[in-house]
């Protein structure tokens, strides 16, 4: 019914002036807002008091891709919405802390926590769960929403935490990793169509073997799902195949190796290698000069970055000085599709993080129709 009246609404108002909020589309966003329509998902922003998040908000309904519902004031956000001739038609704002949930998502947090070894009263729960990014969450884990997306007001650690105390973990993925996409269309050796993925970005700051294996292997699934194709996946490094003997490049080779291995088992259709170095990896004429035997190779669809600080400072260089477009973080290693975005994010970040949480959400359910990992 909710499917149907937003239906009949964005028909009536098909003649109205144009949305505020304006992108540039692009092969990414474009492919998932059309798959989205046929099958729209139900996203929680946890920092709706955001002029930003009003604008994709309203931008997102009216695409009728994605149901948005916003966490915050609720007078704050209807007062900026009007402020700002912003329509909240379709768009649920909910506070937490007078949502008829709150008792019981309390109740929920209090045995998750008891069964990790934190005693707390129902009082101290209930304090928590009234924290946005907190009781986004455990909307996401109880299947009152499809996903859920924050950090636009925050810092990361606040909504990370919030997302591993909160959001059952997968239990193959032996620790909780983020992945981005970028889009540049414009670059030279940007993967095959001008779509890369990174890992990981934000979370693990040094990455034992089993760690970025792990990353390659769920990065690829991801790159997969979006690309459709058998997705390059390179294991960055100083190195390219024993060129720098150093314990840091046969970290890479090692979890290389076992990526490989896990693959194989698993019948992914994914192409792994590593160590390499950047440029081997991205451009194919440095491939053939530094690995001469080696088959003609495009350009890698997902870097695997052997720390944090290469992959963090790899991307704010590309976002910020190479006109690079990021979608993300996607929090990797989840039961439930979430996302990081920067406070720093534009409205076409928050968009396009906003369809990638969406369609991660329909491969969710295509795998666990009963809602359970």
């Amino acid at each position: 019914m909710i499917l149907l009246a937003w239906k009949c609404w964005h028909d009536q108002h098909d003649d109205t002036k144009a949305m505020k909020f304006s992108h540039t589309p692009n092969i990414f966003t474009t492919a998932l807002a059309e798959k989205l329509r046929s099958h729209p998902k139900r996203i929680v922003f946890t920092e709706g008091e955001d002029l930003r998040i009003l604008h994709v908000a309203e931008h997102l309904v009216a695409e009728e891709c994605v149901i948005p519902i916003l966490l915050g004031d609720r007078d704050r956000i209807r007062a900026m919405a009007a402020e700002n001739d912003v329509s909240l038609q379709f768009v649920n704002v909910l506070d937490p802390s007078k949502s008829r949930e709150l008792s019981r998502f309390a109740e929920m947090f209090e045995r998750s926590s008891r069964a990790r070894g934190v005693e707390m009263d129902h009082a101290a729960a209930q304090e928590i769960m009234a924290r946005p990014a907190y009781f986004g969450a455990m909307m996401a884990q109880y299947g009152l929403v499809d996903g859920v997306i924050g950090g636009n007001q925050s810092l990361p650690a606040s909504l990370f935490r919030a997302l591993l105390q909160t959001i059952k973990p997968l239990p193959d993925v032996p620790r909780v990793f983020s992945a981005m996409i970028l889009v540049a269309q414009h670059l030279q050796h940007f993967g095959r169509d001008g779509v890369l993925f990174l890992a990981d970005c934000g979370l693990i700051t040094e990455p034992d073997s089993k760690q970025l294996a792990s990353m390659a292997i769920e990065t690829g699934k991801l790159a997969r799902h979006y690309l459709g194709g058998r997705p390059q996946v390179a294991l960055l490094s100083h190195s390219t195949k024993g060129s720098a003997m150093t314990p840091a490049a046969q970290k890479v080779a090692a979890a290389t190796a076992l990526a490989q291995v896990t693959a194989q088992e698993q019948f992914l259709e994914i192409d792994i290698d590593g160590e390499l170095q950047a440029d081997v990896a991205l451009d194919p004429r440095a491939s053939e000069v530094k690995l001469p035997d080696r088959k003609v190779r495009h350009s890698a669809d997902v870097l695997v970055f052997p720390n944090l600080d290469a992959a963090h400072i790899s991307l704010k260089l590309l976002q910020h000085c190479a006109g690079v477009q990021n979608y993300g973080q996607i929090i990797m290693g989840l039961a439930r599709p979430a996302a990081q975005i920067p406070r720093t994010a534009s409205e076409e970040t928050i968009y396009g993080t906003a369809l990638t949480v969406g369609y991660e959400a329909i491969k969710f359910h295509q795998l666990y129709p009963e809602g359970e990992v």
